[in-house]
C-alpha cells in the first residue's frame, strides 16, 4: 500500500463523513439520511478485501465516535465488523459488476441498523422494532442504495486509478 492510497482514502471518508453530516443531512427525506461512511466501508472491502474493509470501516466509526459517540469504539467496532465481513467477498464476487455491490451496500445497511437497534434500544427494554424498522432502518437502507448507486462507480474509479499508477510505478522499477 502506498501513500496515494492512503491519502486518498482518507480523504474519501473525511469528505464523505463531511457530506454525511452536513449536506445529506439538509437532503433529508423524512427525517433520514444517507450512511455515506457505511457505502465507503462496503466498497472498499468489497473492491480491496477484508483487510481494507477492517481499516476503512474502523476509521470510519472512529470517526463518527469522536463527533457523534457516546462511547468511543462503539461504531468503530461496528463498521470494523461489516467492513472485514463484506471483505470476504472480495474473492467470490466481481468487483466491476454494479449491481452485486450495491446489493451489499443495502445489506450492510441494514445490518448497522438493526445492530445498532440491538445495542443501544432493545438491551433498555425499548422494543419497537416495527417502528424502528420502518421509521429508520428502511428508509435509511433504501436512501443509501440510491446514493451507492451514483458513488460506488465514483469509488471503483478511484481504485483502479491508483491501482494503475501502481501498476505503471512497479514496472519501472523492475
Amino acid at each position: 500500500m502506498n501513500i496515494r492510497r492512503v491519502l486518498t482514502n482518507f480523504l474519501l471518508v473525511l469528505v464523505s463523513f463531511i457530506l454525511q453530516t452536513t449536506v445529506f443531512r439538509v437532503l433529508d427525506f423524512g427525517d433520514t439520511a444517507p450512511n455515506l461512511l457505511m457505502i465507503i466501508v462496503a466498497s472498499s472491502g468489497f473492491i480491496k478485501g477484508d483487510k481494507s474493509g477492517l481499516v476503512m470501516g474502523f476509521f470510519s466509526g472512529l470517526l463518527v465516535d469522536i463527533f457523534f459517540g457516546t462511547y468511543i469504539g462503539f461504531f468503530a467496532l461496528i463498521y470494523m465488523y461489516i467492513g472485514f465481513i463484506v471483505g470476504k467477498f472480495h474473492e467470490v464476487f466481481f468487483s466491476q459488476n454494479i449491481a452485486i455491490p450495491i446489493v451489499f451496500i443495502t445489506i450492510a445497511d441494514f445490518l448497522f441498523g438493526f445492530i445498532c437497534y440491538v445495542l443501544m434500544f432493545l438491551f433498555r427494554t425499548k422494543f419497537d422494532i416495527g417502528y424502528y424498522m420502518m421509521n429508520v432502518i428502511l428508509p435509511e437502507m433504501v436512501y443509501t442504495a440510491l446514493i451507492a448507486i451514483f458513488f460506488y462507480p465514483f469509488i471503483l474509479y478511484l481504485n483502479n486509478r491508483i491501482d494503475e499508477r501502481e501498476q505503471r510505478s512497479a514496472k519501472k522499477f523492475v
